[in-house]
């Protein structure tokens, strides 16, 4: 069976000339770093990003944004250990770093010349790829076993215990198994290019970003596949959030929000929409389980706020500003990160309280 979207009703009406700058934004920290971000991830109450020139920024309630040199190029990718508060991040330089709030840099591995695509980390393990490989490092074990795919590796992401790697690749996606001396492998076939993967936060689906304009998903006790198509533009950035749970995607010109309740997820359902941004193809989403507030920004460079529900209101959140958002994160206090590729930043509390 297979799911795509079909058309919602408009609930914005933003200027032709786009979306006006908000007092919010006003009231914020912006800043200008003079180099694309590249990424951004929750660490506790705080959000780190990644940018092209190797940089991480870290900012926390209350005080200035950290300054982290880290890579020796551009940061391709960047995640969190949620148990240690660690980041982890990759570079084209070719290594794989770790990162700690207090600006501590730890080199896990180095790759020479060979980039470091992607990043994950989960209960006591932690993994990169580049190429082709995949790398994952363990707690209790002397050294890190390495999985050979039949492709550059466009996606890593391990599930909520830590006993299953999924990994994106052309053709489809492989899913590993941990058991007491072995990792075991199953693959999950799908035509195309497969890039960034996730797990559904019920560890019964993995759900992957394509080349083409479409997501493609399988329920993993049957293999069963979950096409979802229909996208004006490639999806670039996918959250889940709210109840039911969502997969809210960009790639369209509103998010995309696949409902993932019951046993069928989005197979033969139409997905609900919010944060209509007009002509502007949104380029990055967020969101947090249990919430269904949605973030979304586009690639004017506005930020919009709605719910995944057919009666809700849209809100400007940040107006446009020419440039691609590139990134987006929240804490559960409500801090707001923006990044966008021009290297703008725009780091405020939602809902008011200090900046």
């Amino acid at each position: 069976m297979s799911s795509s979207m079909t058309a919602e009703a408009v609930r914005t009406n933003p200027r032709r000339d786009g979306f006006a700058s908000t007092q919010l934004e006003r009231e914020g920290l912006s800043l200008d770093t003079g180099a694309p971000v590249t990424g951004s991830v929750v660490v506790g109450s705080s959000i780190a990003a990644g940018l092209g020139d190797g940089t991480i920024l870290i900012f926390e309630p209350d005080s200035p944004p950290k300054v982290v040199e880290a890579h020796h190029g551009a940061v391709l990718c960047i995640t969190t250990d949620p148990e240690t508060d660690s980041i982890f991040t990759g570079g084209d330089d070719g290594r794989f770093l770790k990162t700690s709030l207090d600006g501590t840099v730890e080199e896990i591995a180095s790759f020479g010349s060979r980039w470091v695509d992607c990043v994950a980390a989960g209960p006591k393990l932690f993994a990169c790829s580049s190429g082709k490989t995949a790398t994952v490092w363990s707690d209790g074990e002397a050294q890190p076993r390495t999985f050979e795919h039949p492709s550059t590796v466009g996606g890593l992401a391990f599930d909520e215990k830590g006993r299953l790697l999924a990994v994106g690749h052309y053709g489809g996606a492989t899913v590993w198994e941990k058991g007491d001396r072995r990792w075991k492998s199953t693959s999950l076939k799908w035509k195309g290019s497969h890039g960034a993967v996730t797990f559904s936060p019920d560890g019964k689906c993995v759900v992957t970003s394509m080349q083409e304009n479409a997501m493609h998903g399988w329920r993993l006790r049957d293999k069963a596949d979950m096409r979802m198509s229909g996208y004006p533009a490639k999806v670039k950035n996918f959250t889940w959030m709210g109840s039911a749970p969502f997969l809210a995607t960009s790639g369209a010109d509103e998010a995309i929000c696949w409902p993932f309740d019951g046993k069928d997820g989005p197979m033969g359902r139409s997905p609900t929409t919010c944060c209509y941004g007009g002509k502007q193809v949104c380029t990055a989403v967020t969101g947090m389980l249990g919430h269904d507030a949605l973030l979304a920004g586009f690639a004017d460079g506005a930020v919009l706020a709605g719910r995944a529900s057919e009666d809700a209101e849209d809100f400007v959140v940040k107006g446009s500003s020419g440039s691609p958002i590139a990134a987006l994160a929240i804490t559960s206090d409500a801090w707001l990160f923006v990044g966008e590729e021009s290297g703008r930043i725009l780091w405020v509390q939602l809902g008011g309280g200090e900046k």
